[in-house]
Protein backbone atom coordinates (compact mmCIF):
# COMPACT_ATOMS: atom_id res chain seq x y z
CA UNK A 1 0.00 0.00 0.00
CA UNK A 2 1.83 3.29 -0.90
CA UNK A 3 0.60 6.77 0.54
CA UNK A 4 0.18 10.24 -1.54
CA UNK A 5 -0.32 13.80 -0.23
CA UNK A 6 -1.47 16.59 -2.76
CA UNK A 7 -1.76 19.93 -2.18
CA UNK A 8 -4.87 21.09 -3.88
CA UNK A 9 -5.46 23.86 -5.69
CA UNK A 10 -9.45 25.46 -6.71
CA UNK A 11 -11.29 24.21 -4.25
CA UNK A 12 -13.94 26.90 -2.85
CA UNK A 13 -16.36 24.62 -0.35
CA UNK A 14 -16.37 22.08 1.09
CA UNK A 15 -18.66 19.78 -1.35
CA UNK A 16 -15.24 20.30 -4.20
CA UNK A 17 -13.18 18.01 -1.55
CA UNK A 18 -16.41 15.89 -1.32
CA UNK A 19 -16.30 15.20 -5.07
CA UNK A 20 -12.48 14.77 -5.04
CA UNK A 21 -12.69 12.06 -2.44
CA UNK A 22 -15.70 10.47 -4.52
CA UNK A 23 -13.87 10.32 -7.78
CA UNK A 24 -10.48 8.98 -6.35
CA UNK A 25 -11.97 6.53 -4.40
CA UNK A 26 -13.55 5.07 -7.90
CA UNK A 27 -10.46 4.71 -9.27
CA UNK A 28 -9.05 0.95 -9.48
CA UNK A 29 -6.47 0.73 -6.76
CA UNK A 30 -7.64 3.71 -4.55
CA UNK A 31 -8.37 2.17 -0.82
CA UNK A 32 -9.14 5.59 0.73
CA UNK A 33 -9.01 9.12 -0.47
CA UNK A 34 -9.54 12.11 1.96
CA UNK A 35 -9.49 15.82 0.94
CA UNK A 36 -9.17 18.89 2.92
CA UNK A 37 -11.41 22.32 2.08
CA UNK A 38 -9.68 23.98 4.57
CA UNK A 39 -5.99 22.52 4.41
CA UNK A 40 -6.89 22.38 0.78
CA UNK A 41 -4.84 18.95 0.65
CA UNK A 42 -5.06 15.07 0.06
CA UNK A 43 -3.97 12.35 1.25
CA UNK A 44 -4.45 9.25 -0.83
CA UNK A 45 -3.79 5.60 0.06
CA UNK A 46 -3.86 3.42 -3.28
CA UNK A 47 -2.05 -0.01 -4.11
CA UNK A 48 1.18 1.47 -6.22
CA UNK A 49 0.62 -1.63 -8.86
CA UNK A 50 -2.79 -0.74 -9.52
CA UNK A 51 -2.38 2.73 -10.19
CA UNK A 52 -0.20 5.56 -10.36
CA UNK A 53 0.33 9.13 -8.89
CA UNK A 54 0.26 10.37 -12.42
CA UNK A 55 -3.17 8.86 -12.97
CA UNK A 56 -4.63 10.09 -9.52
CA UNK A 57 -2.97 13.70 -10.46
CA UNK A 58 -4.70 13.51 -13.88
CA UNK A 59 -7.64 12.53 -12.70
CA UNK A 60 -8.08 15.38 -10.01
CA UNK A 61 -6.87 18.09 -13.29
CA UNK A 62 -9.87 17.02 -15.32
CA UNK A 63 -12.06 17.61 -12.35
CA UNK A 64 -10.84 21.15 -13.04
CA UNK A 65 -8.71 21.50 -9.65
CA UNK A 66 -4.87 21.97 -9.51
CA UNK A 67 -2.39 19.43 -8.02
CA UNK A 68 0.79 18.52 -6.97
CA UNK A 69 2.66 16.34 -4.86
CA UNK A 70 3.17 17.50 -1.52
CA UNK A 71 6.63 18.66 -0.35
Amino acid sequence: MAELRLTLGGMHCASCAMLIEDELEELDGVHKASASYPRQRADIRFDHTRIGSAAILETVGRLGYEARVAD
